[in-house]
Order: structure tokens, then sequence, then C-alpha cells
């Protein structure tokens, strides 16, 4: 439901606010006072395509923003969750901002959205019906949705919708399987003699940079002989080596510290410094005992180490890759054993909800006849009421293809003059017989409905009252009442008879200051009511009978509520 709307350099506009309530809200207003305008701008607000030219001479940028109470719609719900919008206190605030240059931007709970995103938000917000809008009841999805509202078929349009999903799923998974499948064998002798190539080399992990190091001792033993050999006799072995001055030193230190004390400490050094001393040297004699060449180890090592590399250039740059590499070949070849059953799985899983979605689109179809009928002869005898006598309503049904709603698709006829062969809407319904129609549509679908269940919703109707007046009037005077108990209606309507039957009236009225136009909005209390009320009855003066028949006309359509 729309709560308040703001527009602000928009045309004639310079800014207006205006708050809206539940029920039927009605528009009027003089001739070319900016009424429709109102609603072009709601319109914008949902998505419809944005021209500079809307922008007030001398303003940088039109803005329109309106507040919506979010209804209890789970498909829009999921539309705000994916794209990160959080509705405050379940209201939602919708902008839209067309610059003079020709740029437009979109907002939604504060964040930007692009255009396409606010129609989806909008659609589930609102319906406008209107001479300048792209009408939505144009398309097949649309009248689809229509007749299975009218037929009832919600819950099992939700189960069809949940069937179709997994069918085309599975579908899917099996196509890739099939087409994996093929790659996979004719791969498969290539993946098994990769797999025997490494599983009988049996590479380990961090084997190379083993043999590596063994490699390069094997081919310096002489030199690695030489100075180790050098390095013990300068620390142990030689006469003057440093263990052995150390040990000197040390002798000195203990006769000092006997003396002085304070040397102590330094005694205590040199110990460890002669601990350290033979502890190297015992490890360079170990070391100098294991060195010896040996040409067959180096061969060995680095045969081995050839047989790592050609792994290493064919299957990864390190071992590690390798291994990985392997593993993902056993994966892989577990796949092919195991893809015929998958794909025995898949194709009985496809098999069952193809049935169960036959079973299911079949009881629609059924459904959708007889209610189609039941439908277009209701339209009729709305139609009728509604200035449109003698005009003819067919809903004609056809199968095609199976879609997310079963096998039918559906197009509604009309016929609006007598002996004219029904055909579809957009080629032959005027704008103001197009609100009609959808009234009309609305009507006949609210009776069905359950009360209050799309109170949250919004119908806009612009020329629902085109080329009519009179007793008829007052015929889609109370079908718009009748419509507003469920939905929150706003109409604009230059007709009293209509205008008699709001809960909030509103005028939209042009006035001149500076040598500028600028149009107003604002909400009439019970006496105002009646003023235009006889405005719209007499004219530019309101005379005093003109004044008792519009107390009359509210007082009429008091009494029928």
């Amino acid at each position: 439901m729309l709560l308040e709307l703001v527009v602000e350099n928009y045309a004639v506009i310079e800014r207006v606010r205006v708050r809206f309530h539940p029920g039927l809200n009605l528009l009027t207003g003089e001739t070319g006072s900016g009424k429709s305008i109102v609603v072009d701008a709601l319109g914008l607000l949902l998505g419809a395509r944005a021209y500079p030219e809307v922008v007030r001479s001398g303003a940088r940028r039109a803005r329109v923003a309106g507040i919506f109470e979010v209804p209890a719609d789970p498909e829009l719900q999921k539309i705000l969750q994916e794209a990160g919008i959080e509705a405050e206190d379940g209201e939602l605030l919708l902008e839209r901002e067309i610059l003079a240059e020709g740029k437009s931007r979109a907002f939604a709970g504060s964040r930007p959205v692009t255009a396409a995103l606010l129609r989806d938000i909008g659609s589930h917000l609102a319906d406008i019906h209107g001479q300048h809008e792209q009408q939505r009841l144009f398309q097949p999805d649309t009248q689809l949705a229509l007749l299975d509202a009218f037929a009832g078929l919600q819950e099992l349009r939700d189960r069809m919708a949940g069937l179709y999903r997994q069918w085309r799923t599975t579908v899917g998974a099996l196509a890739d399987l099939e087409k994996s499948e093929q790659e996979k064998l004719r791969l498969a002798d290539l993946w098994a003699f990769q797999m025997r190539e490494i599983s009988e080399a049996g590479p380990k992990p961090g084997e190379d940079v083993a043999l590596e190091q063994e490699r390069r001792v094997l081919q310096n033993v002489a030199r690695l002989q030489e100075h180790a050999g050098a390095a013990f006799d300068a620390l142990y072995e030689s006469p003057d080596s440093a263990l052995t001055r150390t040990r000197q030193a040390l002798r000195r230190l203990e006769e000092l510290a006997r003396i002085d004390a304070s040397l102590e400490p330094a005694r205590d050094e040199l110990r460890q410094a002669e601990i350290a001393i033979e502890e190297a040297s015992y490890a360079l004699r170990d070391y100098l005992s294991r060195l010896e060449a040996n040409p067959a180890r180096l061969e060995q090592v680095e045969s081995r180490l050839a047989v790592l590399e050609k792994l290493k250039r064919k299957y990864g740059s390190t071992l590690d890759e390798v291994l990985s590499y392997q593993q993902e070949l056993s994966r892989r070849l577990e796949a092919l054993e195991s893809a015929e059953e998958r794909k025995t799985a898949l194709v009985r899983e496809r098999d069952r909800l193809a049935a169960e979605f036959a079973a299911a689109a079949a009881e629609a179809s059924s459904q959708r006849q007889a209610a189609a009928r039941r439908l277009a002869r209701r339209m009729e005898a709305e139609l009728g009421a509604l200035a449109m006598p003698g005009a003819l309503f067919r809903i004609e049904l056809r199968q095609v293809a199976w879609h997310e709603y079963g096998r039918d698709a559906v197009e509604f006829l009309i016929a609006a003059n007598p002996g004219e062969e029904p055909r579809p809407l957009e080629k032959v319904a005027s704008g103001g017989e197009l609100s009609r129609i959808a009234l009309a549509l609305r009507t006949c679908i609210g009776a069905v409905a359950r009360s209050g269940a799309s109170q949250a919703r919004t119908l806009v109707f612009d020329e629902v009252d085109s080329g009519i007046g009179g007793r008829v009037a007052e015929t889609v005077g109370r079908r718009l009442k009748q419509l507003a108990a469920q939905y929150q209606v706003l109409c604009v309507t230059h007709l009293p008879q209509i205008a008699s039957f709001a809960d909030h009236h509103y005028y939209v009225e042009k006035q001149e200051s500076g040598g500028r136009a600028f149009a107003s909005v604002r909400e009439l209390d019970e006496a105002e009511r009646a003023r235009e009320i006889g405005r719209m009855l007499s004219g530019e003066r309101v005379t005093p009978e003109a004044l008792r028949h519009a107390e009359r006309l509210l007082k009429m359509a008091r009494s029928r509520d």
C-alpha cells in the first residue's frame, strides 16, 4: 500500500507531498491541472522509462519518492533479500531521480538499484491502469495469473512451479552428465595411463628435495673431506688447536678465580666454550667417517631425480602438485565408475517429476477451462454495466510447451462492439476501455478472493471514466468502492458520480506565480468535497443547486457503504 508520495520538479509540479490511505483515494481537478502527472510520477517510481523532458524547466533534476507498506508476498521478500534491501518496520522507500542531461538513478531502501530491479519490486506493490502506461494486462503471464486467481489455483500454481524447477534442474544435470560422460570416456584411457605412470614411480612428499641434497654431497665428497678435515684439525687434532688453547686459558682463569671471585663468570663461560668446541669436533669426526665417494649411489640418485623431474614436467611444477594430480585422477576414475549409477538415478527422478508435473498441469488445465467460461460470462456482465454493452469477452487457452505454471497459454480476447470478432486486447482496446476492462477483471477476481487477502496492494486507475457518464459512472464508482475493500485504490476521475464514492478525496490544482505554473495536491475535508463535486457538476461557478446536488450524491454514496 502506498503511504506517502513526494514529487519534486516533475513537469508542472514544483514540490508535492501527499499521504494516501487505505480504501478509495480519488484525485479530481480542472482539465490540465496535473492529475495524470501524479499517476505518471508514480509509474516512474515503479520502474517506467524516464525521459529528461519531464524535468521542470530551470531545475537540475526531478525526483519522485514513495513509501510503501510491504505486503506479505514471498516472491517480493525473495527479491528484496537477494538484493540486500531491508524494509524498516514493514515499510519500503523507493526513489527515482531524472537528471536534466538525461541520466536517471533509482534507489530502494536507500540502496542504488537498477530500473529493472525497481520494476520487479514495483510489480509486487502496485498495478497502474492508464492510457500512458505499458499495460501488464497485455502480457500472457499476467492474463494467466488473473485467470488462476479467479479459479483459486494459487496453491496448485506453487506446486507446479516447484515441480517444474526440480524437473528442469534434473534434466539439466542429466544433460551435463551425458555430455561430460562422453568426453570423459574419451579421456579414460589417458587418465588410466597417467595414474599408472605416477603410481609406478611412487613419489613421496619431499623426496626430490632430500635427493637433491644427497646428490650435492655425493658430487662434492673430496671438497667436503678437505674442508671438514681442516676444520677438525683446527678445532681438535693439531697441537695448537682451538680446544688445546681454550683448555690452557681455562686453567689460567681457574687460578685467577680462586684469588678474585669476580672472574668466576668468565671462567664459566670459557668452560661452556670448551664443551661447545669439543662437541663440534666430535660432530666433524663423525661426519668425516661417513664421507666416502660412492659413484654407484650417485648414479642411483640422479636416475631417481630424472624420474621425478619427468613427472613434474608432465603433471605439476612441484612433487606436491604431482601427488595432488594423482588424487584428482583417482577421483575422476571413481566418478566414471559411479556415473552410470547416477545416470540411472537421475533418469528415475526426471520421470517421476515429469509424471507429477503432467498430472498437476492436466488438473490445472481442466480447472482453467471451467474458470475461463465462468470469468467470460461475468466479464461480459461487468462490461455491460461499465458502458460497454454488447461487448464479447473470450478467454482462449491453448497447449504449449511446459512452463512454470503448467502447459497452458492464455489470451484474453474482446470485441468492444456488437458484430465484431473478438481480438486480443492490445489490438482493439482504447485507453479508457482498457481501464474499464482492468476494473471489471479486478471486480470479478475480487469477488472470489478472500476478504482482505490483497489489502496491501495498490491499484491505480487513470481515465477509467473515459466516454461514460450518468448511471454508468455510478456503477463504475460502486465497482471502485468494492475493490477498495480489498485493495488500496487510487483513481483519477472527471465525474462527480465517481468522486462521491471516495474514502479520501484529493484536489489537484494548477496555479500561476511569478510567471510560472505549478501544481498542488491537497486532501479535502467534507465541506471542501461538496464544493469540489459541485464544481464538477456545474463548472467554474458553483451554484447553490449544484452544491445541493453534490451533497445528495455524497449522502447517497454513504448510504450504499
